[in-house]
């Protein structure tokens, strides 16, 4: 049996098992994360409008229903300051734990509360309460899931490929949340709206147990067990890291503005566009998001791979890039409302995502001084979910309210390339450096 002391010392097979495990515990603990959340906003874009705002016009129904998605996000900051806390004081593993049950608990909780026309707008009020407590749960989970891989990677060589895996639960996580969803929306009449959407939250139970049993059966990384054993466990790592690297937070977040804001507006707002303005059917775009998906099973591995070649500012630099033109073909094609051309447009939006999202895991991770990393990777990571993610879609509809046109939204998609493009610019890149180290001003000044 391996002791806790003894993790920092493994040989190369038990080694090379423990990163195996680790990575297979945080992709799947981070599919059933991201099934979870993203199951919230495929129904928000299909159903909950209806169910829980009835008397608003259509459009209003839309925004109240993005509205309560975008709680999720706001909680998502939250959970990453009290789990990052947790995350470097306890260690990984157990906060993933903690965070894996906060998720799935409200998730299936979900699946039973009741519509406006049961008990008015506290429908909408608890559904609130538990996309809070969603929020809160995957805020804690992306910080712990990267370190879990990453921290067990022995050479840098393949630090952002390792990385990437935890980010492969994006998709994965998607694929599920819509393959669930088409299969339920597939009944006839109104056996969908009336209760066949609540079952794909309902099962999520089921995949928590299956989480919860793989993470139990893992070790502590070795990065950790180093900080045990040197004593280098911080009191108080939120202000701490607040304190000594409010630049790499602040960058962390504003780097993402160009992943992560086109990605709910591919994959969240399309639903209500597609059906609403463009009278496609939800099946439809169900399976063109599905397939989407299925192509960053390739992509995602693949940017972070390359990222271990060029360096992870480069590769995001690209990605970042390609997103800012890409959000003017897409909505070029999506608006000619060619079903063929809508799904290929639908197909192709997750790649200029991928090659940022790919070496995303590392470039932030790697910034952040050992004893802090999980506060400051997670408060970084998830504030973009404030300013990008989260009102993606509220925006996304407010302006195709004013302008009547899809390119109003690809300037938006366009702007927040820029962003990006300066933040990462300004980030420090840590692609061949040594993470279990302490960093220190020089090493900083340096990286930058």
């Amino acid at each position: 049996m391996v002791t806790a002391t003894s993790i920092t010392t493994l040989p190369p097979s038990e080694h090379s098992a423990q990163l195996r495990k680790a990575v297979i515990a945080s992709t799947i603990g981070t599919t059933i994360e991201w099934y979870d959340f993203f199951i919230y906003g495929t129904a928000a874009g299909l159903v909950l409008g209806k169910l829980y705002f009835p008397n608003e016009a259509p459009l209003a129904g839309t925004l109240a229903a993005f509205a309560t998605y975008f709680i999720g996000f706001i909680g998502r900051p939250i959970g990453a300051a009290i789990f990052g806390h947790y995350g470097d004081r306890i260690g990984r593993k157990a906060t993933l734990i903690a965070t894996l049950l906060c998720m799935g608990i409200a998730t299936f909780l979900i699946a039973f509360v009741p519509t406006y026309a049961s008990i008015g707008i506290w429908g909408a009020v608890i559904l609130t309460v538990l996309r809070m407590l969603q929020g809160i749960g995957v805020g804690g989970e992306w910080g712990g899931s990267v370190l879990l891989s990453m921290e067990w990677a022995r050479t840098h060589g393949h630090r952002g490929l390792v990385a990437s895996w935890p980010q492969f639960g994006v998709p994965a996580g998607l694929f599920l949340a819509n393959l669930s969803i088409l299969a339920f929306s597939t009944w006839s009449g109104d056996q969908f709206f009336t209760w066949g959407w609540r079952v794909p939250f309902a099962l999520s139970i089921i995949l928590v147990a299956i989480g919860l049993w793989i993470r139990l059966g893992i070790l502590e990384t070795p990065v950790f067990q180093r900080l045990l054993q040197t004593n280098r466990i911080e009191k108080a790592p939120i202000a701490e890291v607040i304190r000594r690297q409010p630049r790499e937070i602040l960058l962390s977040a504003f780097l993402r503005m160009s992943e992560q804001a086109p990605f709910y507006i591919f994959t969240a707002f399309i639903f209500a566009y597609a059906t609403g303005t463009l009278n496609m059917s939800r099946d439809f775009v169900l399976t063109a998001v599905l397939a989407a998906s299925v192509v960053s099973f390739v992509t995602i591995p693949l940017s972070g791979h390359i990222s271990d070649l060029i360096g992870r500012r480069r590769m995001y630099l690209i990605g970042a890039a390609v997103t800012g033109v890409f959000g003017f073909i897409y909505f070029g094609m999506v608006d000619t409302a060619v079903p063929a051309l809508v799904f290929l447009a639908i197909v192709l939006s997750l790649i200029p995502h991928d090659m940022q999202y790919g070496p995303q895991a590392a470039l932030i991770a790697e910034a952040f001084t050992p004893r802090l990393r999980y506060s400051g990777a997670s408060l970084g990571y998830q504030l973009a979910s404030i300013i990008a993610g989260g009102p993606a879609p509220l925006i996304a509809t407010a302006l195709y309210a004013r302008y009547h046109s899809g390119i109003a939204i690809a300037i938006y998609i366009a702007l927040c390339a820029v962003v990006s493009l300066i933040a990462t610019a300004m980030m420090p890149d840590y692609t061949g450096r040594d993470i279990s180290a302490e960093y220190d001003e020089r090493h900083h000044a340096q990286a930058a």
